[in-house]
């Protein structure tokens, strides 16, 4: 705007050194009309299409050095870090594949690996691992576990999928090629070639809100726009972009399933987020973080941050859960309580085997076992248990 004012005034002073007022008065009006119109349409034009580039550059930006920093540390502390906390961190993987690529070998030079964290306040990740290898290897586990498994459509399912050949690396860059001249027979063989990969993955998944069936229908939904964004030059084997989607479809079907009011799909990841950040704020700083921080850390505005906190979701359930399981743990001794949250994962949501607790303690894991069943005998005599039992 000074701009204008400035060549409104060198027209005035032009026309005001040439003659008499009144006609420089008339020819003066006519180009200071056209100027302004001229320049604002051309103004108005630039902003908003700037605006919009810089906001969707920012959505395809990889995590930050410091972000990726904080969580090497993180599982160098520990030994591992999780693969919530891996798709949390990488949330939109397709666009930054080759930085994905590149962290997992960084923590794989410093020894960190990967450890699977069941969701919830009560989870065992390790021992839902043995749960596992215990449906594998017995057929009366199977049937009182999974019974979807030993139905004919599944039992089906697999023995056709399973007569199809596994691509090699020089085959699947193959048929990336001619999927790029839109040949759906390359798409075809791509999605068949893959589908025990969903299968795995969705096994996983068992013992939730959703069947077997449904769970490997969301996970090949998944598998299908892996095949549509695949893109072979950059790289990487198409199982690991693969599984990324499989993973991401599975989740937010489940995310779905599970609530009374559906959220839409681009907030639950945002809430799960949320979350995430939330849990970590917590035990770096010792108390429940302020909403502020969780924006900085976030990187969200600050009235975004408080909208998340009061969506309507099981939210209110969690934290009634969360008091009841504080309230029956009252009676127990501070070193009851420790190995308790450290076996069950209810501070931060990772369970610890026996010896990693008996180190902490210093003691042996037969101890742990001990002092373990015998805090639970005491949780188990409060009137408490009754409420739990609803959850």
């Amino acid at each position: 705007m000074p701009r204008l004012v400035g060549k409104k005034s060198g027209l005035k002073a032009g026309s005001g050194s040439a003659g008499k007022p009144v006609t420089k008065k008339k020819t003066a009006k006519p180009v200071a009309k056209k100027k302004p119109i001229q320049i604002k349409k051309g103004f108005k034009k630039k902003a908003p299409v700037s605006a919009k580039i810089t906001v969707r550059y920012k959505r395809a930006d990889a995590p930050s050095e410091e972000v990726l920093g904080r969580l090497v540390n993180k599982g160098m502390r520990r030994g591992y870090v999780t693969e919530n906390e891996l798709l949390f961190t990488f949330t939109e993987l397709e666009d930054y594949i080759d930085v994905f690529e590149a962290f997992l070998d960084e923590l794989e030079r410093v020894g960190v690996h990967f450890v699977e964290v069941k969701e919830g306040i009560l989870g065992r990740a390790k021992e839902r691992d043995d749960v596992y290898e215990k449906i594998r290897l017995s057929e009366d586990a199977r049937r009182e576990v999974l019974p979807e498994i030993i139905r004919d459509d599944i039992q089906m399912y697999l023995r056709e999928i399973g007569k199809i050949p596994l691509l090699t690396g020089e085959m699947e860059v193959a048929l990336a090629k001619r999927k790029e001249r839109n040949e759906k027979e390359a798409e075809r063989r791509l999605i068949e070639a893959n589908l025990r990969l969903v299968v795995s993955i969705a096994k996983k998944f068992v013992g939730k809100s959703m069947s077997l069936l449904d769970l490997i229908q969301e996970g090949n939904i998944g598998l299908f726009r892996a095949v549509k964004k695949f893109e072979y030059r950059k790289g990487y084997k198409f199982s690991t972009y693969a599984t990324w989607w499989i993973r991401q479809a599975i989740t937010r079907a489940l995310a779905d399933q599970s609530r009374t009011i559906r959220i839409p799909v681009h907030m639950v990841e945002t809430i799960n987020k949320f979350q995430q950040i939330e849990r970590q704020l917590i035990q770096d700083l010792g108390r429940e973080p302020l909403a502020e921080e969780i924006a900085a850390e976030m990187g969200q505005p600050l009235e975004k941050v408080r909208h998340i906190r009061i969506i309507p979701d099981r939210t209110a359930a969690r934290e009634l859960l969360k008091d009841y399981v504080n309230q029956s743990m009252m009676d127990l001794t501070p070193r009851e309580q420790k190995i308790l949250e450290m076996r069950f994962g209810l501070t931060d949501g990772v369970s610890h085997t026996l010896e990693e607790v008996g180190r902490e303690f210093d003691v042996t894991r037969e101890r742990i076992r001990q002092i373990e069943a015998k805090a639970l005998e005491k949780i188990q005599a409060n009137p408490l248990i009754e409420k739990l039992r609803d959850y």
